[in-house]
């Protein structure tokens, strides 16, 4: 994504599975993401030519109140952080503090945090950016669900071509991880609005935010297998991280149902995305897919479009 947004996959870095790098990895590893990237008709970029010694992760802090809970991140309070943490007060605000590795510009170079991310957490990111510079005029959430999705199938071809299958299974996996946080996050809301109308106090709307933080957190934590380049849970069990994590997951069946329709074809599926209305609102876009899955299950039609047909729209 451009602008000052970031476009990781919704990661505490910390928390998730790493390998050890080797001398080379990350090299090797982004070559064969590119490789795969040109095969599914995603365009070529300038993101990750080079490393930046210099540049350890940018380091936002989002953050909003203890009983709003905003849809998307772009609704999110946005501070910058430092490698420290946050200068925000957690007994006011619910806070998601974000390391992140990576933000699309079309030059982006190899941050520390990417570099020494496990082999199957760079294979998912580099594709995810480069997408996003194809899809920047979809709504977020459409575009975040797409990259997403790319980003775990252009990773998983490109990490078996270096003999590692640990990857195969995320898209279905974070399928079910979107719609087990869509759900949370619809209870969450209805909470909130709730407390908002009066029809419960402050109190017991917190008390039972922290029950179904809980229940969140004990579901999310049963999802298997467990996956290797996405944390099972939200980011941080607050609004701030379920807010960032439904700018992922909201859409994300949506844009799944147009890969099935595909026949689980990458490169139909990025031709897809490349056809949907640009700068419409979010229902427009979400009907384009929803026609796409339908009419293409009821056609049979190819599951690939041939590549003098892959058009980008202004």
């Amino acid at each position: 994504m451009l602008r000052t947004i970031p476009t990781g996959l919704l990661l505490l870095l910390a928390a998730v599975p790493r390998a050890i790098p080797q001398p080379g990895d990350a090299r090797q590893t982004i070559q064969a993401v590119k490789a795969e990237e040109q095969a599914a008709g995603i365009k070529p970029s300038g993101n990750f030519a080079r490393a930046d010694p210099a540049v350890t992760a940018y380091y936002r802090c989002y953050y909003t109140g203890k009983l709003e809970l905003p849809q998307s991140y772009d609704q999110l309070k946005l501070k910058d952080g430092t490698n420290e943490g946050c200068p925000l007060d957690e007994d006011k605000y619910d806070v998601f503090f974000y390391p992140i590795e990576a933000v699309s510009t079309g030059h982006v170079p190899v941050t520390q945090a990417l570099a020494a991310a496990s082999v199957e957490r760079l294979a998912t990111v580099v594709p995810h950016e480069d997408f996003h510079l194809q899809v920047r005029d979809l709504p977020d959430r459409v575009a975040e669900a797409a990259t997403t999705l790319v980003g775990f199938l252009a990773g998983a071809a490109a990490a078996e071509t270096l003999g590692n299958t640990r990857l195969r299974d995320e898209a279905e996996i974070f399928l079910r991880k979107a719609v087990m946080l869509n759900r949370y996050f619809e209870r969450l809301s209805a909470l909130y609005k709730s407390a908002h109308a009066g029809a419960i106090s402050k109190a017991g709307a917190l008390d039972q935010k922290g029950q179904i933080m809980t229940a969140l957190l004990g579901e999310c934590r049963s999802l298997q297998p467990e996956p290797r380049s996405f944390n099972r849970c939200a980011p941080v069990a607050n609004n701030a991280g379920i807010a960032f994590d439904y700018t992922y997951t909201r859409d994300y069946p949506a844009v799944y149902r147009v890969y099935r329709a595909c026949r689980r074809d990458l490169r139909c599926m990025v031709a897809a995305m490349e056809r949907a209305p640009r700068n419409r609102p979010e229902a427009e876009v979400l009907r384009y897919l929803e026609a796409f899955a339908r009419n293409a299950v009821t056609a049979d039609v190819p599951p690939a479009l041939p590549k003098d047909r892959i058009e980008s729209r202004p």
